[in-house]
């Protein structure tokens, strides 16, 4: 690609010098900087295809005369690498184009040439909106705001912290000794700290089918309304969540941890405050020593550490994502929550793993396959196709309300870590750790951006492979591209030949 720039600045100074025309001339009529300019001339900049155009009609030269003055001194080493790129390669051609193609040096020239002038396109948009999301995370208030909602603003404030909070795991440790509670700690017990701590009485409300209201709490008459419908480990958790609330507006707990934050959307500072509350509630019910020592003894087994602290499998599985302390940190792990349509609810990476933002992840992913299998839990090892390699887990949970599912909520909660890790997770025992690499299902970040020409589960093409139908060829899936490998298949090798020179 640089070669590629370095002879087309070099072939425009040419005619820029043999026309006597002077850098700040040719700047000006092609309304941009003399520096800009010379950047081009010395292959340090990518000259844009509306700008050649434009110096080519100012030079007078045809398209096709300047590709071809950039000369290629091996057409078929240049077709080969060419052909090589996945976009290219899906466009399957015939042996009789590639003949056709190879007897036309100023051909493989000019499209040679126009591909890296796309390919440079393309790196430089990747570039900006990179850099645009980027300004915005930074919370630059001259930035556009493209497609960055406050829920990737949350995540993304969370993973910038490691999602451990130190004060908020003092402050609720303080708060279990003020109230004196044992490692179990029931409804009763947060309701009376609730109220003896910071003075908020519980009014626990009978079937409230016509609302989906299940916590409210008015400040000015400290009463917090709770739907009794809930079971004991949901119930645990919203008082929890209230008492974090209340500690929080009347000593400003939350303040030291967001006062210097900016955020792009004005409700994202509302929701940090919740997941804040979220957090120090998962501290409150499974205090930070206790639990790190329990997750290490049971070797992270989400369902018997719920077993153990009476709570919620979700809960748990939140609560190992904090063990980031500095003198006690847990595994790097990740966790994603998911419903029946694929749609992530939650998600946090502190292993680096990558979430889409907008579209729904791979449905090969383990979270996704869970739903197959919803009274067991559902393991496997997943490789990305950057080489990476996670072991990941999960397990439908479901909350039927008045005995019907449809009414209440099911979703599937995906944790996992990289492979190396697997051997701290009780639930990777049963799956051999020799290879992972070779047993790994091979998963992509979503269909769009993944490219993978073999998968039998795409719902959408591509946009690494150029999108073509052939009426005759039938893969297993309509969105998986036809490469070149698939009319390989279907052919003896003995018919293939190199292109014609």
């Amino acid at each position: 690609m640089a070669e590629t720039n370095a002879a087309m600045g070099q072939r425009l100074r040419e005619l820029r010098l043999r026309r006597g025309l002077q850098q700040s001339e040719v700047a000006r009529r092609l309304k941009i900087s003399p520096a800009y300019l010379s950047l081009i001339e010395k292959g340090k900049r990518v000259v844009q295809l509306p700008l050649l155009f434009q110096a080519l009609e100012l030079y007078d030269v045809a398209v096709e005369d300047f590709m071809h003055s950039l000369g290629e001194r091996h057409v078929d080493d240049g077709l080969a690498r060419l052909l090589d790129e996945p976009l290219l390669r899906s466009l399957n051609l015939s042996e009789e184009d590639l003949a056709s193609i190879s007897a036309e040096p100023r051909m493989v020239t000019t499209i040679t040439a126009l591909f890296n002038l796309y390919k440079n396109t393309r790196s430089q948009l990747d570039h900006v909106m990179a850099s645009m999301a980027q300004r915005e995370r930074a919370g630059d208030d001259n930035s556009l705001r493209f497609d960055y909602n406050p829920y990737d603003e949350v995540t993304d404030f969370l993973e910038q912290h490691s999602n451990w909070f130190g004060s908020l795991e003092e402050r609720a440790q303080q708060f279990r000794r003020d109230c004196a509670f044992g490692r179990r700690v029931s409804s009763e017990d947060l309701e009376r700290g609730l109220l003896e701590q910071t003075g908020v009485r519980v009014r626990r409300v009978a079937d409230r089918a016509e609302s989906s209201v299940i916590r409210s709490w008015n400040t000015e008459e400290r009463v917090l309304t709770v739907s009794n419908d809930l079971f004991e480990q949901r119930m645990k958790f919203q008082l929890a969540h209230t008492i974090a609330l209340a500690l929080f507006d009347e000593e400003n707990l939350h303040q030291p941890i967001v006062e210097n934050y900016r955020g792009q959307h004005a409700e994202t500072r509302k929701l940090i405050k919740i997941h804040l509350a979220n957090y120090f509630a998962g501290a409150l019910l499974l205090p930070y020593p206790e639990f790190y020592r329990e997750v290490t003894a049971t070797r992270h087994d989400v369902d018997l550490l719920a077993q153990l602290f009476e709570s919620s499998y979700e809960t748990v599985a939140h609560r190992m994502c904090n063990l980031s302390d500095p003198r006690r940190r847990g595994v790097p792990m990740h966790f994603v929550r998911v419903d029946v349509a694929g749609n992530i609810s939650k998600r946090y990476s502190g292993d680096g793993i990558r979430f889409p933002h907008q579209d729904g992840s791979c449905p090969k992913m383990a979270v996704h396959l869970a739903f197959l299998t919803p009274n067991v839990v559902t393991k496997q090892y997943s490789a990305f196709p950057d080489g990476s390699t996670y072991f990941c887990f999960a397990k439908v949970v479901s909350e039927p309300l008045r005995g019907s599912l449809v009414k209440g909520t099911t979703y599937s909660i995906g944790l996992g870590t990289h492979a190396d890790d697997a051997k701290h997770f009780a639930y990777a025992d049963d799956i051999p750790f020799a290879d992972p690499k070779k047993m790994a299902v091979p998963v992509g970040t979503t269909c769009r951006f993944c490219e993978r020409a073999d998968c039998n589960m795409r719902s959408a093409p591509s946009y690494k492979y150029a999108f073509r139908v052939d009426e005759y060829t039938k893969k297993d899936n309509f969105f998986s591209p036809l490469v070149n490998a698939d009319a390989e298949a279907e052919q003896p090798k003995a018919t293939r030949r190199k292109p014609a020179s």
